[in-house]
């Protein structure tokens, strides 16, 4: 690990922000998660990933509540934090804690030794979509570069 500190804005890249992804199904939606990631990082088993998020998933769901969900796994001989931001075309049942269909996801993939750091980024995400007038704009968004920039603008 680096000695960057570990914030939203270190650990996503346009590549991995995604705007108004058609899923059908929370499988679908870790699927194209794990698909993406091993797209940017070959390295990068997509089966372990795809196997890590729905092996975290059968502990709860990772579905905060109001539209938005976290999932988030570990992954042995990862050397950093990746995170993956999208929208999706149509909310998609989650199982989250309020019932509501989810069409915001920030998916966290850390190395298999993650510390309190990884933790640390949990609590910004979820203090980030705390804020609903923070996640109308990113459901506004329509294109993958404003959805990047409107996620990682240290003003808003």
């Amino acid at each position: 690990m680096s000695d960057t500190p570990l914030t939203i804005e270190n650990i996503l890249s346009p590549e991995l922000t995604l705007c108004r992804i058609p899923a059908s199904s929370k499988k679908r939606v870790l699927e194209f998660i794990a698909e993406r990631v091993n797209h940017q990082d070959a390295i990068l088993s997509d089966t372990q990933i795809f196997n890590n998020l729905i092996s975290r998933e059968r502990l709860g769901s990772t579905g905060i509540g109001q539209g938005i969900a976290i999932p988030h796994c570990r992954l042995e001989g990862l050397d950093h934090v990746v995170g993956v931001l999208m929208t999706l075309e149509e909310g998609v049942g989650f199982d989250a804690i309020d019932n509501q269909p989810v069409d915001l996801v920030f998916a966290l993939i850390v190395p298999k030794e993650a510390t309190s750091e990884h933790l640390e980024l949990l609590s910004q995400l979820a203090e980030k979509f705390n804020d609903r007038g923070f996640c109308d704009q990113l459901r506004q968004c329509t294109d993958a570069q404003a959805l990047f920039s409107r996620m990682t603008d240290k003003t808003g």
